[in-house]
Order: C-alpha cells, then structure tokens, then sequence
C-alpha cells in the first residue's frame, strides 16, 4: 500500500513537472511569434496627444502595417523622428530607459520620438499655404480637406516648400496643435521627414473598444 502511495504521489510531480514545461514551451513559442509579427508585420501604437484630433484622439491605440512601401499622399504614416523632429539618440532606449520603452512596446505609453501624421506632399510636390480659398495647393491645384475639424484653417502659418525625393511632408490633422514639417522649416532638411524613417501606416484603432475602426485615408480632392 505504501509502495502505491509513494508511486501515485510520483506520478503527480511528474505530471505537474511536465505540466509547467508545455506551458513554458507554449509561452515561449507565442511570445516568439508575437516578437515576429510585430517586428514584420503589424505594431501596436499609443496616441498621446491632440495632434491628429478628430481623426485619432489622444488614448487611441492603434494597428500598424509594418509591410508598407507605397506612401501616397493622404496616408496616416507612424515614424520615427529622432535626427529630423527630435536629436538624434545614439543609445538604445532599452538601455536609458527599459521600463518606459517596455511600455511603449506594449502600446500602453507613448513615445518621445514616434509620431504619428498625415502625409501632405511627397517626393516632387510643391505644397504651399494658403491659396485664395484659405486651403492648402499641391502642384498648384487647391486641395479639401475633409478630416480637418469643422471651422478649422488649413494653417496658420504660411508656407511653399518642394518636396526632394525620398522626403515626405506631414501635418497633424489638429492644425491648431500639431508639432509637424511646418515647425522644421527653418531647420536643416527643412521639415521633410526621410521615407525610411517611416514605421508603417496606421489601419484599425483597437482601443478603446467604442472606437474601434478602421481608419480612413483621405488624400484630398481638388
């Protein structure tokens, strides 16, 4: 009878034992799949400001397509500013600052250095503001701007830049309150963002779930 104890009592460890490894090797697969889709395929951004209100609110997080060449006019693109909106950063975030970068990861904080904006002109577009109507002409031809707040300018601030090849320019949809190419006109590269500084373009807002959407993209009309 003890001999049987002994060998059920066993038989449980080595259950639980085998147990906790399935877990530990499903855990590790998932989270290397997740790692996967995320550094290829889709991210998870946090919106942490006004600056694309009404179209993003600030606390919206968002679905990324990382797989994403054909920047057109009108699309929302997420990038990375550091050298253009912010110093560049020779150390890694990782290192300077693990919690808050985890954090970012996670789509739970925003970033000191990724934005998120609407592409205006790029490579080959002369943009200027403000024509006869108060609206904003790419190659000379005045474009709506349907996603713009009711009663809102197309700028405050007057502008004519050409666009290089292989820059963007981009504003926040929050004319009023947006940190975009306009605040780096004087500054070297002249407010044009580098295409391969851009992360990906936004396609769902996932949270919070009373705002769940697909996100529209609007190029303008003429």
């Amino acid at each position: 009878m003890e001999q049987t104890v002994r060998s059920n009592s066993t038989d449980r460890r080595l259950s639980r034992v085998r147990g906790w490894r399935l877990f530990a090797v499903a855990f590790f697969i998932a989270a290397v799949i997740l790692v996967v889709v995320r550094h290829f395929f889709f991210d998870i951004f946090f919106i942490p400001s006004e600056s694309m209100e009404p179209t993003l609110e600030s606390g919206d997080r968002i679905v990324v397509e990382k797989s994403y060449d054909d920047i057109a006019r009108g699309d929302i693109v997420v990038f990375d500013g550091t050298g253009s909106f912010d110093p560049y950063q020779s150390a890694s975030p990782w290192a300077t600052d693990p919690v808050r970068t985890a954090g970012q990861w996670l789509g739970i904080v925003g970033s000191d250095t990724i934005y998120v904006k609407r592409v205006i002109g790029v490579g080959g577009d002369k943009v200027s503001c403000c024509g006869p109507a108060g609206k904003i002409s790419v190659n000379g031809q005045e474009i709506d701007e349907p996603y713009l707040a009711t009663g809102m300018k197309a700028s405050e601030q007057k502008f004519t830049v050409q666009v290089p090849e292989g820059r963007l320019w981009v504003m926040g949809d929050n004319r009023n309150n947006s940190r975009d190419s306009r605040a780096l006109l004087g500054s070297a590269g002249g407010g044009m963002i580098r295409q391969e500084k851009v992360l990906g373009e936004s396609r769902w807002i996932i949270w919070p779930f009373s705002r769940w959407q697909t996100i529209e993209h609007d190029s303008g009309s003429s």
